[in-house]
């Protein structure tokens, strides 16, 4: 029972909760997410258990896809609809083409500050307990990169877009910034994340539904170059976590024995170094 589960997050339930439910049902600890979704926001989790654990930092880096919902005219503390509104302008007149000119600026790479409200700590303590105590923060500033961008719905105060970003993007941070470039008060209503870098939420199931048929083995769960070791001094070299000459092309490589995943090793120039031992 090691791999990994892909599940779609209902709203207002939180990542934490999801981890919990799933100790519960495998009767296990060992369980983690490889990347936080809101209570507000819902879809692809990709849950690592077991000695799929071990997977949890290849995980992370991974790309995401997003289709999130705007309300024009409020803007909120939390940039998204559960906050207190800050500022309220319904006196706006933006048209569809103005607002897909400045979606599609977004398009490369760019310094996003983080929002007040998250989990992310400046001097050991999360952003959000300044947020909450009222007190006075630097928020720190990340480059992310916008891969793409489009608009999918244009209403009177609504719109939708999907997005595809890189780690550690705030759609919420986003949604604000677009905002700012058009002088006008947004925040999100609604977001969906429907993919994970290779894993899409067509192939997850809802948290009620899984079961321990839908772990995906280590050995299926992740792209990455396969060979199955039948020679036995490899297998004791890998087995010893020792390094191996790279007559290999990839960077990862990941080595079977037994129809079950054994160990992946990472390129570091001429020689493999073990990256994880399963």
């Amino acid at each position: 029972m090691d791999g990994i589960i892909l599940v779609d997050k209902e709203k207002n339930v939180t990542s934490r909760d999801v981890v919990n439910e799933l100790n519960k049902k495998f009767h296990t600890k060992r369980i983690g997410h490889t990347g936080t979704l809101d209570p507000i926001a819902t879809g692809l989790m990709v849950i690592c258990i077991n000695k799929g654990c071990k997977l949890v930092n290849l995980l992370t880096n991974h790309d995401k896809t997003y289709i999130a919902t705007v309300k024009l005219g409020i803007k909120t503390d939390t940039y998204d609809i559960t906050g207190s509104i800050l500022e309220e302008n319904n006196n706006y007149n933006l048209s569809k083409e103005e607002l897909i000119k400045v979606l599609n600026s977004f398009v490369g790479k760019y310094n996003q500050e983080v929002p007040i409200y998250s989990s992310i700590k400046v001097n050991g303590k999360k952003l959000y307990e300044y947020a909450r105590s009222n007190t006075q923060v630097t928020l720190p500033i990340h480059e992310v990169e916008i891969y793409d961008i489009k608009l999918l719905e244009y209403n009177d105060d609504t719109f939708k877009f999907i997005v595809s970003v890189s780690k550690g993007t705030y759609i919420r941070s986003l949604i604000n910034d677009i905002g700012n470039i058009l002088n006008i008060p947004m925040t999100m209503m609604d977001l969906r994340r429907t993919k994970v870098g290779e894993y899409d939420i067509n192939n997850s199931k809802k948290l009620e539904d899984i079961s321990e048929s839908d772990i995906i083995p280590i050995k299926d769960a992740i792209n990455m170059k396969k060979i199955n070791v039948t020679d036995e001094l490899l297998l004791k070299k890998i087995k010893n976590g020792m390094k191996l000459e790279n007559n290999y092309d990839d960077d990862y490589i990941m080595f079977i024995h037994d129809n079950k995943a054994l160990a992946i090793y990472k390129k570091d120039n001429d020689i493999m170094r073990i990256d994880n031992l399963f």
